[in-house]
């Protein structure tokens, strides 16, 4: 019976791993990069600009996924929502609003917010240029 127990917490680590994978449909970790700015992909959204930065697993088995917006004056990039997965913005450039739970805060250069799990959320440039600002999603959907 000791050596069934042990057996099975040595594989334990292995079939959680092989869960997740299969959920997220991942097949490898994150592998390191250095990518020129104009080497990432832009998407457009009217004048709103995204460009994917990365996308798969990190070592521990977390999904991540970060990419960079930039925001119209006035513009938001999508209404506001919630999921299950944690989102960090990183705000570079310009002023924005972060309403989170009902809760708006305006935020400048260096500025910072996170947004934990089924939290409603949402972000609109409040500001007279562009902003420029990064999401960094973890456990966000592959």
């Amino acid at each position: 019976m000791d050596r069934s127990r042990r057996m099975m917490c040595q594989a334990l680590p292995l079939l959680v791993a092989g869960v997740a994978e299969r959920a997220w449909g991942a097949e490898e970790t994150l592998t390191s990069f250095a990518k020129p700015f104009d080497a990432l992909p832009v998407h457009r959204s009217g004048q709103n600009e995204s460009r994917p930065i990365l996308n798969g697993i990190t070592h521990a088995g977390c999904l991540l996924e970060v990419h960079e917006t930039t925001l119209a004056p006035g513009a938001i990039p999508h209404p506001p929502h919630h999921h299950e997965h944690e989102e960090m913005f990183l705000i570079e450039k310009g002023t924005v609003t972060v309403t989170i739970a009902g809760k708006s805060t305006e935020l400048g250069p260096g500025s910072a917010a996170f947004v934990r799990s089924g939290e409603e959320h949402g972000i609109r440039n409040t500001g007279r240029e562009a902003a420029l600002y990064f999401v960094v999603a973890i456990g966000a959907e592959k």
